[in-house]
């Protein structure tokens, strides 16, 4: 997406160096300036929708649970980067990034956040229940591991129909432990269907750590046992995504069947809105911040390339603000819906 005409960005053209490694010695693509301003754009709209959620629901404007994206946003930003028109995306509760990330309308998110008419599932999904066909996104599921089941269909699916669709399911390190995930991949090898399983390894399954709660902290190798390839990806590196990304759809469409992504990716934030996570200290959560922090790592590449001053990327990050705000002021002015709709979209 190009940025907007009030973001305006430097057009001064630099060589681009060499692609660098991951922090975990994978390959990254070689982003050139429009893509660095593109991921740079995605995941501080993400970012900034997030904080302002987190805003809203302490104001009380959002009621249920709510899990935020803060941290996480170079895993979906690389992941449709990648991704091509039909290509289908399902994922957890912490969804709202996946949602802006498929072209969803920060005020059709964020009115569905509040219980409004005007929101994607017309106020009665919540924060972990909307969904959009026109964007391809399925959900949003509130049963952990749900969705790997349903992603296996959509993959399913698009093996039955002879399309070259990929099916993208999102979970995360908890939900790898659940009994249906494993179904799933005994499914999806045995008729080798077009789905790529992303592991969001933010090492916290709600309140408990990795180590604690696994045998094997490798998620990479949980498809080990049904022949499933796995791949363990910088996910706080946006062009680490995007390598991986490529290389899987690629594998996928060309019939090789099923591919898990781990990515190794940080939540800033509790595990929702009621969680202080104390299990962890300020200390650990700052020094990914400070070294790691996804938006950042962007930012620094743009300046130092020459390819974005500062007044350029302060441009960006007010146009981003304007969204969010007009998308928060929207939801809270638009009405809440009538007490017919309990009797809509119900199947008899």
């Amino acid at each position: 997406m190009a940025p907007r005409k009030n973001a305006t960005v430097s057009s001064r053209k630099t060589s681009v160096k060499p692609a660098a490694k991951a922090s975990n010695g994978g390959p990254v693509a070689d982003f050139d300036r429009d893509e660095e301003l593109k991921a740079y754009r995605e995941m501080l709209l993400i970012r900034r929708f997030e904080e302002k959620a987190g805003q809203l629901y302490g104001m009380g404007f959002i009621g249920g649970f709510c899990h935020l994206y803060i941290g996480q946003e170079a895993v979906v930003v690389g992941m449709q980067m990648a991704q091509k028109e039909g290509d289908q995306v399902i994922t957890a509760y912490r969804d709202h990034g996946h949602m802006l990330a498929t072209g969803m309308t920060a005020r059709g998110v964020m009115a569905e956040l509040t219980g409004r008419i005007d929101g994607y599932s017309r106020g009665k999904g919540g924060s972990m229940h909307m969904f959009s066909k026109e964007k391809h996104f399925y959900g949003g599921h509130g049963i952990v591991g749900a969705q790997v089941s349903l992603g296996t269909g959509l993959a399913f699916a698009n093996r039955y129909r002879g399309n070259d669709s990929v099916s993208i399911a999102y979970f995360g390190d908890g939900a790898a432990n659940q009994g249906q995930v494993y179904e799933s991949f005994n499914m999806a090898a045995l008729w080798k269907l077009p789905i790529i399983y992303i592991i969001e390894n933010n090492r916290y399954a709600m309140g408990t750590s990795t180590a604690r709660a696994t045998a094997q902290s490798n998620y990479s190798l949980r498809g080990s046992g049904f022949g499933i390839p796995g791949v363990q990806v910088d996910g706080m590196d946006v062009r680490a995504v995007k390598a991986a990304a490529d290389e899987a759809l690629e594998h996928c469409r060309s019939g090789k069947g099923p591919i898990i992504l781990e990515m190794l990716t940080y939540r800033y934030r509790g595990h929702s809105m009621s969680d202080p996570a104390k299990y962890r200290s300020k200390e650990e959560v700052q020094k990914m911040r400070s070294e790691q922090d996804p938006i950042e790592q962007v930012k620094a590449r743009l300046i130092e390339k020459g390819w974005a001053s500062e007044d350029d990327l302060k441009a960006v990050d007010k146009d981003v603000r304007d969204i969010v705000a007009d998308s928060a002021d929207f939801a809270q002015a638009a009405p809440e819906p009538d007490a017919s709709e309990l009797y809509t979209d119900i199947l008899l």
